[in-house]
This record gives C-alpha cells, structure tokens and sequence, in this order.
C-alpha cells in the first residue's frame, strides 16, 4: 500500500512590506546583500563622521542643484534686464547673469536655495579635506587601502573643479575676473597654450560658450564621475573592513565597534538631518556670493579685494607671490614662467605629495602587511611633520590669496607683506616639520616613562629605614597595551654594492642607495617602545611599582 505526503505551500510574508521585499529579493538575489552589508561593524568614534560630513553635503547640493537648474539658463547671449533690482535695472548683461538675478529675487525660496548650495559646497570640500588629513596623520592609507586613497584624492580634485565651475556660472564681474585668470593659465602652457584656450572658450575670451559648457560639466560630468567614484569608494570600505583606533581588544583582523543595522543606521540617518539643517541655518543666515553688489561680467572692470571660495585661495595667493618678471625668451617664443611656475608646477607638486605619499612609505618601509589598527601621530614623526609642513605650505597661499585684505584691514604694506610670505613659503614648512617631529618624539619619551614608571601620584613614603619615594600610579593593561604595541621601522640596511663579483658596475645600487637614504630620513630619529625585559626590570626595581599607593605605610602628602 502507498503513502503519499503532502506539504503545505510557503505562503511567505504576509505583510505588504514584507511582499514587496520578497518580490524584489526573488528577482534581484538583494536580499543576500543587504543581509550581508547590515551585518558589518563600524567603529565608533566621532572623527569618522568626517567623511560622513562630506557626502551629505553632497547629497545636499544634488538636491538644491535639481531646484537650481529648473531657473538658470545657462547661455551668454544678451539681454537687457527689467526687474526688481534697481541697481541693475536696464542694464544689458548675459542670460545666465539676468536669471540668477531672477532665481535671487522672483523665484520663491530661490535665494534661499542658492545660499545652501554655496554653502554645501564650501562645506563639501572643507569635509573631504579633514577627512583625508584623518586618514593622512593615522595611516588610514596602508595597504590594503592605497586604491582608496587614490579615490579619495580625484574626489577631491573634483570637488575643486565642482566648485569651480559652479562659482563662474552667474557671469557676474567676480567669476568672470576668475575665468579670465583661468585663461592666462591655460595660454601659459608652452606651445599648446593658446589652442587650448580658443577650445577651451570656443574662440578668443570670453567667447560665447563657455558658461553652457561650464553648465554641462558641472551638473551632469562632474556629479556622474563623483556618484561612481563615492559608490566604488564606500564599497572598497566594506571589502576592506573599517580602519579602528588602538585599543583594548583591536587588532588588524577585527574590528570592534556597532553593525551598520540598526544601530549605525539610526546614527547615520540622524546625523544627515543635522548636517542638512545647520547648511539650511547657514544658507537662511548667512549671505554668501551676492552677486548684483558686482554686476554683470565687463572685462575692463576689476575690483579690489576679489577673492575666489576658500579652497581655490592657494592657487591665487601662489600666483600674487610669483614675480612678474619671472619670463624666459627661447628662439623668440615668451615662456611666461610667471604664471606657470605658480599655477601649473606648485599645485601640482603639492597634489602629488598628497596622491603619491601612501606608496612613498610603503615604498620606504618595504611593509606589506596590512593594517586595520590606526598609527598614533606621535609614533610616526616624520609621516606627521611632513603632513604638518604641507598644510603649512598651503596656509601660506591662503593667506598670500588674501594679501590686499590683510594689507588694508591691519594698514600695512602690500609689498613687504608678499615678501615676507614669499620667505615664509620656502622656511615655515622646514621649520614646521622639525618642531612638529621634535613634538612627538617627545611625546613617545613621555610615554616610555609612563610604561615604566607609572602616573605620578602626588604621594610621598617613607621607609622603616627613613628612605623617603614617591608612589607612582601604574598604568593599567589598555593604558600600557596603546603605549606599547607600535612598530617602529628601522632605516633600511644598505644591502647593494657599487660592484658585483665581475667587477661591473651594479645598476641597482644608486637606486638602492637612494632608497636607504630616504629610509633614513624617515626612520633615523625613532624612540622604540618598551619591551617586555624593560617593562619587567623596571617593575622589579622601581619602588614605585613594588610598593601599592594604599600600602599601609606612613605617608606624607
């Protein structure tokens, strides 16, 4: 006699959402990766929302660039201007000038909506540059974390040239002043110069199609290529695991902290509405960029005191620097080094320390491993006083863009106040360096006596012998593990010779040399961590630590 069996059919979720999920997980297998991104752990700790800072603000600026791209007509043909501004009134300017006089004035919400943007987008790069110092001073950037680094730095680029094509769309005086800059340097560039400039503007300045190209590229190639890079970039961060701070039970194959779901999410989601409410604050609060106190673009007209956003001040303040006489005349052909050396060369040497450094060390360290445990600064002084000297360097452009304020705000002289920047571009970053590396070995000797010798603890004993000590605090496990759980590279050892066997001269040597001297550079000045000999030689010496701050001795306060 046979049997047969039924079963019961899966009926599944009952609840719509829950249909709805099960519907698109059946078709698209999403639910394994959902499943598997909401289980990754996330350190906690305040300076990772850094990088957070920097994508919701772009996110913010998606969101008023759709608004503000409704009302901006992107086109420099002529018109005469009719409308609520008397300063402005009947006067002929550019299309794209006259709309955003309209988007500030006729539109509701407009002005609004065009202030948040500015500030987003100031407030975009200014993120992304703290973001990359974080990872720069902790060595967020070692293997296996080089592409993202790498990632990380054309965001940045971008975001520079984000906002710049954004700040030049209103056509007014100021952006204008700023794109008529930009030509110099494009026609500084030898043999190619002026070619690229007639592409570039489509014929001699100003032309008449750069502001539409300038609107192409800034809201669909520049946002196109920043949405793909940050998609790559936040997947590399969880292929990679999230770096994590020293301490008590990290290590470079964990990492201790909250999963992305629920906890993290929450946070995440929360710390969105704050950023995008104090950028509302800013953009209701603070005027930015009102561009009808300058007028539509004129090219004879320059005013005083003009000065591009914050983050394109080092490329003015390295142009006001260089002397004007700085031209070299080859077979009749004028190689304006004026303005390449300063626009061209020094922008690109401090961009490539920034892209190029991560290999640089590792190149340097001949270290493979890789890391999840971030460095304390105070153990890599070099790395750190590099780091210090660059945003030095940088400070100094900054401020250099801004000399004509500095002169007149304080009454003091232009000239002596570009020549002591000039001097202070080429010495303040030597010197930077070298108290910055002095800083942390200090701080490292600092922490050996504490591995060693304990907190002081304010607490005198005396002996039955009459031998009077201070008690010292020891320091606990965590506080002891964080001092002492570092590598401190050695120089590399100079392995190559000048000759082989043969007698013929060796072609890796001189690369080899080189490479030592740079490792010495690095690594020379080092203060090795505390060993377990050390550690236990001074806890069986030190009276400090034989005797416990509540003995049961007479003691003196």
């Amino acid at each position: 006699m046979s049997t047969a069996t039924t079963t019961q059919p899966d009926n599944g979720p009952t609840t719509k959402a829950g249909k709805a999920a099960d519907f698109l997980d059946q078709r698209t297998g999403i639910g394994v990766a959902v499943k598997e991104f909401a289980r990754k752990v996330f350190p906690d700790h305040w300076s990772f929302m850094l990088g957070e800072i920097a994508l919701y603000s772009f996110i913010v600026l998606i969101i008023t660039g759709i608004f503000l791209t409704m009302f901006f007509v992107p086109s420099m043909g002529l018109t005469t201007y009719h409308g609520p501004v008397e300063t402005m009134h009947g006067l002929e300017m550019s299309e794209a000038f006259a709309s955003t006089l309209r988007l500030s004035f006729e539109v509701r919400g407009g002005l609004l909506i065009r202030q948040i943007h500015h500030w987003a987008a100031l407030i975009f790069v200014a993120a992304m540059v703290v973001h990359m110092m974080r990872i720069f001073f902790t060595g967020a950037f070692r293997k296996p974390r080089e592409i993202n680094w790498m990632i990380g730095f054309l965001l940045l680029v971008l975001g520079l040239l984000a906002g710049f094509s954004g700040y030049s769309l209103p056509d007014d005086v100021l952006s204008g002043n700023g794109l008529r800059i930009t030509d110099g340097v494009v026609k500084s560039i030898p043999l190619i110069g002026s070619y690229m400039s007639y592409m570039i503007f489509g014929g001699e300045f100003p032309g008449h199609d750069i502001i539409p190209r300038l609107f192409t590229v800034h809201v669909l190639l520049i946002p196109g290529l920043i949405l793909a890079l940050v998609a790559v970039h936040l997947v590399l961060v969880v292929v990679h695991k999230h770096t994590q701070y020293p301490g008590g039970g990290r290590t470079d194959n964990n990492v201790v902290g909250f999963p992305l779901f629920p906890v993290y999410t929450a946070k995440a989601g929360g710390f969105f509405f704050v950023v995008f409410g104090v950028l509302s604050l800013m953009g209701a609060l603070l005027a930015i960029n009102n561009v009808w106190n300058y007028g539509p673009y004129d090219p004879s007209p320059v005013s005083a005191g003009a000065q591009p956003d914050w983050y394109m001040l080092f490329l003015e303040g390295s142009l006001r620097l260089m002397p004007g006489q700085a031209e070299v005349v080859i077979g009749g052909y004028t190689l304006s080094l004026n303005v390449l050396v300063p626009a061209a060369i020094i922008p690109a040497l401090l961009l490539g320390f920034i892209a190029m450094y991560p290999f640089i060390e590792s190149w340097v360290t001949k270290d493979n491993r890789p890391h999840s445990v971030l460095d304390r600064p105070r153990n890599v002084p070099t790395r750190t006083g590099l780091g210090v000297a660059f945003l030095t360097a940088f400070g100094i452009l900054v401020l250099a863009g801004s000399n004509d304020l500095i002169a007149t705000h304080f009454e003091l002289s232009l000239n002596a106040i570009t020549w002591v920047f000039r001097f202070a571009f080429f010495l303040l970053p030597v010197i930077t360096f070298w108290v910055t590396k002095r800083i942390c070995l200090s701080l490292q000797r600092k922490d050996r006596e504490l591995v060693l010798h304990g907190h002081e603890h304010g607490r005198i004993i005396r002996t039955e012998e009459g031998e009077y000590f201070e008690v010292h605090k020891p320091l606990n496990d965590e506080e002891r593990w964080l001092r002492v759980n570092y590598r401190a590279h050695a120089p590399l050892i100079l392995e190559e010779q000048p000759y082989d066997e043969k007698g013929k001269r060796n072609k890796g040597y001189r690369r080899a040399k080189f490479r030592a001297r740079v490792s010495r550079f690095f690594y020379e000045d080092r203060i090795e961590p505390v060993t377990p000999a050390e550690l236990a030689a001074a806890h069986g010496d030190d009276h400090s630590h034989s005797i416990a701050p509540d003995a049961d001795r007479p003691a003196i306060h």
